[in-house]
């Protein structure tokens, strides 16, 4: 039987983990608690060039619409999740919702 001490301190680690994966796939620490843990993350939206998805619809005879939209509905929008430990110990990861 694990001491609770090191259960706790190892979902400690596993939840700095998700946050360092997270920060390598480019998001940013908006806020940090390790008292309660938890963590809010941001991923700025990608700037969409229109003029060149324009040239690939053209070039693609419209076929380039569907991947269009996505990028310019989807992806560009910024990106707020928030990962944290729940009461069993385990980390999880929800998309905050912005207003």
């Amino acid at each position: 039987m694990k001491n609770p001490k090191d259960v706790a301190e190892e979902n400690l680690l596993e939840f700095s983990k998700a946050i360092a994966n997270k920060v390598h796939n480019g998001f940013k620490v908006i806020e940090r608690n390790d008292k309660l843990p938890f963590a809010v993350l941001l991923k700025e939206g990608k700037e969409v060039d229109h003029n060149l998805n324009f040239m690939i619809f053209c070039a693609t005879f419209g076929l380039w619409t569907v991947p269009w939209i996505y990028k310019s509905q989807i992806s560009s929008k910024p990106k707020k999740i928030l990962v944290a430990i729940d009461e069993d110990g385990n980390t999880f990861e929800e998309k905050c919702y912005s207003e």
